[in-house]
Parts: C-alpha cells; structure tokens; sequence
C-alpha cells in the first residue's frame, strides 16, 4: 500500500441539532467572536444571541456572495477593529471561505503573500484564529478543508489561500440547517457535493481512506439529490438532508486529502469571469467533462474502472443505460433547471488558464487542451 497522510478539522460532529454545540464550544476558543453569516444574517441570530448569553461578544458579518480578495480584506480589518479572537463561519461555502479567510488574514500584511496563482503563496506568517465552522448548504464541504477560495476579479480567476492551519477547530455539520434550503441552491449545491466526491475517487492521489469515503458518497449523494430537490418531508426529508450534508462532509475530507481534476480546474476560472455560483459551474460541467476524462485513459489505466464503477452508480440511482452515465447527469442537471455556462467564445482562454490551478493536480490524466474546449463548448446555452 502507497503511504499517504490525512488531515482534518480537530473536531467534527455531524447529525441534527449539533449546531447548537457552538454555543458551547465558543467560550473555550475566545471572548471576541467575529461570525460570517451568509447573504441572510438573520439565518444565524440564533447563534449570534446565544453567544451573549453565554457572555462571549459577537459581531456578526455578512457574506453577500462568493467572497473576493478586497471582500477579505474588509472582513479582516472589520474583526481587527472588533478585536476578535475567534471566528465563527455559519453558512454556505462561500461564508466558510470567507471566515477561513479572515481566520488566517488576521496577521497577515498583504493577502497577495499568501494566495495561489495572483499572489506568492507564502505560509501564513503567524497562527490563524480559531475557527468553528457551520455549514447551512451541503455542497462544498470547506468545513473540513485547508483553503479559502477567493475571486480575484482583476486576474479573471479564483484563487486559493492554502495552510493547513486553516483546518477549523470544531466543524459542526447539521442536517437540519438545509431546511428551508430554496431549491437552486439546494441544486448547485447538491451537484458540486456528488463531483466533489466523484473527482477525489478519479484522482491520481486518491488513497484507500479517501477511497472508503467517496465509495459510499457517491451512489448515497446521487440517490438522496432528487429527494431533496422534491421537497419530500417527515422522516424521508430528514433522511435526504442527512444524506446530503454526508455526502458534503465525505467530499470535503477527501478532496482536502486527495485533490480534485479538471472540473474544478476549469470552475476556478470560470467563476472568475462569471455571476454564476460555483456549484452549478461544476453541476453544469460535470458531464462533459468526466467523459472527456475518461475517453483519455488508457484501457488499462487503474481509474477506468472506476469510471465505469461511478456511471453504474449514476444509472442506479438517476436511470439510463450505464453506459451513458455522464450524458444522464448532463440531462439530470437540464432537466432540473441548473443554468448553462455562457463565457463568450473565451473557451480557449479560459482552457489555457485552467492548466495552472491547483485541482488540476488530481487528473487522473492530462487532458488536451482541445478536450476541455469541446466539453466547454457542450456547455454553452
């Protein structure tokens, strides 16, 4: 066996009503709590009150979207000023981003040191504040991963800030916060959970720990997306929540061990000249883009079998001939409503500047150039 490592959050705890353990966990951490809600603060005045009671000071800052270099940079003099010593994230991937920004900026001088690509990405210079992080979406398990993702629109890219240090104390992952969810985030959302459990499983650096979580993920991601698109309640609705935030978890824990591939190499870029949020760039790019993957391996290369394992599992549960699989998500994903990807013609840029992200890393194989301009082509309205 191939020796690997694995890292993860200090503490997670998963499971309805587990939310409710930061009001507890946050006394021991800090006095000064610096909250990043999502685009609804209102969403997080439970924890934002229940902080008081428990006598620790709470500001609370919220993420309007996916968050950018200068939307950091505000974030992070505002819990300077406030003199924040802990940070707590509840909300979508882009408020956890956020908040793990403003964990690891806090000693920073310039962000630019430290961010991927635009920057020097440099280690962060001193230890981040510590983090407690509460996702109300499951999608892009950043519970439980080491980088921030942030736009850097002048560059046309999303970058990443990246240390391990970023990893949050206490990750609480509650089934019940995707109540409520409205249906096209519970979409973009859903489809970037199930990629994110699909690419680590493709990945080159995949490992049998990585392998056991994604295994499992992927078919119970597939199988509980519709459920919770319908709406279903009672003790279904609880089951199709439960299985999703799962999923989410898995796919964060594995890509922060085994990196991702191309999907999210090109989303990178694309959400960097795009409105559209990251989930449904990569729900809308999965299809073409896993089958481009595949058609490059070898017959003989290890992750074929996997290819074909994960297109049983989308048959399985979504329908259609095994065979078809990637063609059956991109039809799940028209059929549902997920919004096509319009960059004007820029396939070829956005093709070129895909090569230098860091998820790339985890292809199973190099993919042409001209492979990934014909799956962005297959993309457009």
């Amino acid at each position: 066996m191939t020796p690997f490592g694995f890292a993860t959050a200090t503490r997670i705890a998963f499971g309805p009503g587990v939310a409710a353990q930061a009001l507890a966990a946050a006394p021991t951490m800090g006095a000064r709590a610096f909250v990043v809600t999502g685009a609804t603060p209102a969403r997080a005045a439970w924890l934002v009150e229940g902080l008081a009671d428990s006598g620790v000071a709470a500001l609370a800052h919220a993420c309007a979207g996916e968050p950018t270099v200068a939307d950091a940079e505000a974030a992070v003099a505002a819990a300077r000023g406030f003199g924040a010593d802990l940070v707590i994230g509840v909300g979508g991937g882009a408020a956890l981003d956020l908040a793990k920004a403003v964990a690891g900026l806090a000693q920073a001088r310039d962000p630019l040191d430290h961010l991927e690509v635009v920057g020097r990405g440099l280690p962060l210079a001193g230890e981040p504040l510590p983090l407690i992080a509460v996702p109300t979406t499951a999608g892009t398990g950043a519970e439980v991963t080491a980088n921030a993702v942030l736009g850097a629109p002048e560059h046309g890219r999303k970058v990443s800030l990246r240390d391990a240090r970023l990893l949050p104390k206490l990750a609480l992952v509650d089934p019940d916060l995707l109540i409520g969810l409205p249906r096209a985030v519970a979409l973009a959302s859903g489809l970037d959970a199930v990629v994110q459990v699909i690419e680590p499983y493709l990945s080159r650096m995949a490992n049998p720990l990585t392998d056991a979580l994604c295994r499992d993920a992927i078919p119970r991601g597939f199988a509980a997306l519709p459920r919770l698109l319908a709406g279903e309640g009672g003790s279904a609705g609880a089951r199709a929540r439960a299985d999703m935030a799962f999923t989410s978890l898995c796919g964060g824990l594995a890509l922060a061990n085994a990196k991702l591939g191309a999907v999210h190499g090109l989303a990178g870029v694309i959400g960097g000249r795009t409105t559209l949020a990251h989930g449904a760039i990569c729900g809308r790019l999965a299809g073409p883009v896993l089958a481009a993957t595949e058609a490059a391996l070898p017959a003989d290369h290890p992750i074929a079998p996997r290819c074909r394992e994960v297109r049983g599992w989308i048959a399985a549960t979504l329908g259609g001939d095994p065979a078809q699989g990637w063609e059956t998500l991109a039809a799940f994903a028209d059929a549902e409503g997920l919004p096509r990807i319009d960059i004007a013609g820029a396939e070829a840029d956005v093709a070129k500047a895909a090569a230098l992200s860091s998820s790339m890393k985890g292809a199973p194989v190099p993919l042409e150039r001209a492979a990934l301009e014909a799956a962005l082509v297959a993309c457009r309205p």
